[in-house]
């Protein structure tokens, strides 16, 4: 058996003007992706107002988002400008393995958000001694340890498996997916470890994200003022915004079946799921919340001051 040293990416297949305005199109969409989540971040580290478990929360989301898009959006500019290109076999499970590592991070720390969010709402009194400045920290390595341990063990298991042909992957990215379809050698353990690893990363956070907003819901109809309560999930609303949006792509492409759909479908599914998240998610929490539009300003006056004395 001749072994595979790298495989075909197909992309979106179609006429070059198409190819150019998805090109144009998804570059702007990176650029915007970067320089937001970028902004996040800064205003978060800069700002002494945003120095709160939430908005620590926040920033590390957009450090996820920036490796995501930047771990797909490059080699897929490539892909569309050539209407397909290679990939060797080390690079193309390197990107499995970064695409992996941000999105299981992703996962637990939307569940770390809305356990923040159940403390701050359910047991406001102890908010502060719960979730201290250690605590947020360690929540957040404990999210990103899952995200390169779990990610890894997945990865290598893959990557063992014997690939001798055909090495063409309908697809613009390296997914654990359409990569085992390819490969010649049994599958049985890869696939069990992969349901096994979904119901680490997605069920098991789904049900604490839904347990705390149920406990979050119950106490807020429990407010008697209609402004108390409005103002009350005012402060989850982004986040739960955010979850929703990340879980319906993410069980669009993983749990749906797509077994009816063309792989173009796919591919477009696919694409929203890694793509859409990383670029909405600026603009929600900031669009939405008081306190970033407030640094906002201030970074941008800050700016201007600069400008002028220089």
């Amino acid at each position: 058996m001749t072994m595979v040293t790298e495989f075909l990416l197909l992309g979106f297949q179609g006429g070059q003007i198409l190819r150019i305005f998805m090109f144009c199109l998804l570059l702007v969409v990176y650029c915007e992706t970067v320089c937001g989540n970028l902004l996040i971040i800064t205003l978060v580290s800069t700002t002494r107002n945003l120095h709160t478990p939430m908005y620590f929360f926040i920033s590390q989301l957009s450090v996820s988002d920036i490796l995501l898009i930047t771990d797909i959006v490059p080699n897929l500019l490539y892909i569309l400008l050539n209407n397909g290109a290679s990939i060797s076999f080390n690079n193309c499970f390197t990107q499995l393995y970064l695409f992996g590592v941000s999105e299981i991070f992703e996962c637990f720390l939307l569940t770390v958000m809305s356990y923040d969010r159940y403390v701050a709402i359910c047991n406001p009194l102890r908010y502060t001694s719960i979730m201290t400045s250690e605590y947020c920290v360690i929540l957040v390595f404990i999210c990103w340890l899952f995200g390169f341990t779990l990610t890894c063990s997945s990865v290598i298991t893959t990557s063992k498996l014997i690939f001798c042909g055909p090495n063409i992957i309908d697809h613009f990215i390296c997914d654990i997916l359409p990569l085992i379809e390819l490969a010649c050698s049994n599958i049985f353990n890869v696939q069990i470890q992969i349901y096994l690893l979904s119901f680490l990363n997605v069920f098991i956070p789904t049900t604490i994200i839904v347990t705390s907003y149920t406990n979050i819901i119950v106490t807020i109809l429990r407010i008697p003022s209609s402004s108390g309560r409005q103002k009350t999930f005012s402060t989850c609303s982004s986040h739960l915004i955010v979850v929703s949006i990340y879980y319906w792509t993410l069980f669009s492409v993983y749990v749906v079946p797509t077994k009816g759909l063309s792989s173009n479908t796919n591919k477009v599914l696919s694409l929203l799921y890694t793509m859409f998240t990383p670029v909405i998610n600026p603009f929600i929490y900031s669009l939405r919340n008081k306190d970033i539009m407030k640094a906002l300003k201030l970074f941008f006056l800050r700016g201007n001051k600069m400008i002028d004395f220089d």
